[in-house]
């Protein structure tokens, strides 16, 4: 019996400790270093310093509700109402997001973007994949709408973690933006752990989950199951893009596709036969820039892709 109780309690005392390093693993990610983003951009030619310090811009804090200030860039060449919010992916910063802000900028739109918390120059103890970020976004929202006014023409670009958020936000708190697009966001994060244990760890997640989620809802206040774009795609009306790379292995193309499956009304679907995880831009650019066209033409005015 003595036995019998002691392997039970190194199963139990096993499963709870490799939960925490689980949960460690999720709450503070490692991020990719700032140096080392930049430096890709800039090689990559998707960023130029010189070029940016010729843009009519301003930095801007906008307070999080959680109390931490969240640090954007707002960029306005054109004198327009049209407005685009850029939101990046787990473990980069606003500087990735550069590529997508000059995309729009060459199509009449003024661009805000961002850095989310706990990455970049904003606050914030934790990263949480969209359930704490989904109110970070809704206030950049609300801060361009009380500075510009209400009338803006307003979208929102999102990339893998950072389109999740951006579907939450849309689905869950308001629908205010005119349109959506979302580039290879997960469908469900219970899910997306589900596979990315199996695949990286080769462990078992139906034990995993369960009592991570419990030691993650003690430690960061929220649970996996509350962040899930397909649970809410349904309450999205305005139109979404949907956007991912066919041989994304990171998170899986048929989630966006389930995602596109789901959502009621005007949307679209691009699925880049290049590329992995968030690279459907850099390695189909001019496939996206077309898609993107042909979604602005049919869905938000036909004078923007103009």
């Amino acid at each position: 019996m003595k036995k019998a109780f002691r392997t039970l309690f190194i199963l139990l005392f096993f499963w709870l400790a490799l939960a925490i390093y689980f949960t460690n693993r999720l709450m503070y990610m490692k991020k990719k270093d700032e140096e080392f983003i930049l430096k890709r951009e800039k090689e990559a030619g998707r960023f130029n310093p010189a070029q940016l310090k010729t843009l009519p811009k301003r930095k801007i804090e906008i307070p999080s509700p959680f109390g931490y200030e969240i640090k954007a860039v707002l960029v306005e060449p054109h004198q327009t109402d049209r407005y685009i919010i850029i939101s990046h992916g787990v473990t980069e910063t606003k500087i990735n997001s550069i590529k997508y802000m000059n995309l729009f900028l060459e199509r009449g739109f003024n661009v805000l973007i961002y850095d989310h918390r706990r990455h970049g120059e904003s606050g914030g103890r934790t990263t949480s994949f969209g359930y704490y970020e989904k109110f970070d976004l809704k206030a950049v929202v609300d801060w361009l709408k009380e500075e510009k006014g209400t009338n803006l023409l307003l979208g929102i670009h999102g990339e893998s973690m950072g389109a999740a958020t951006m579907l939450l936000y849309a689905g869950m708190l308001e629908d205010g933006a005119d349109f959506y697009i979302a580039d290879c966001p997960f469908s469900d994060f219970r899910a997306q752990l589900a596979y990315l244990i199996k695949k990286d760890f080769k462990l078992f997640p139906g034990i995993l989950l369960p009592i991570g989620d419990l030691i993650l809802r003690f430690r960061d206040k929220y649970s996996i199951l509350n962040v899930s774009p397909i649970s809410v795609i349904e309450n999205i009306q305005h139109p979404v893009l949907f956007i991912h790379s066919r041989k994304d292995d990171y998170i899986l193309p048929s989630m966006t596709q389930d995602l596109f499956e789901h959502k009621k009304g005007p949307k679209m679907l691009y699925i880049a036969e290049k590329g992995r995880h968030a690279q459907s831009f850099n390695e189909n650019r001019a496939d996206y820039e077309k898609v993107i066209d042909e979604f602005l033409q049919k869905y938000v005015n036909p004078e923007l892709s103009q």
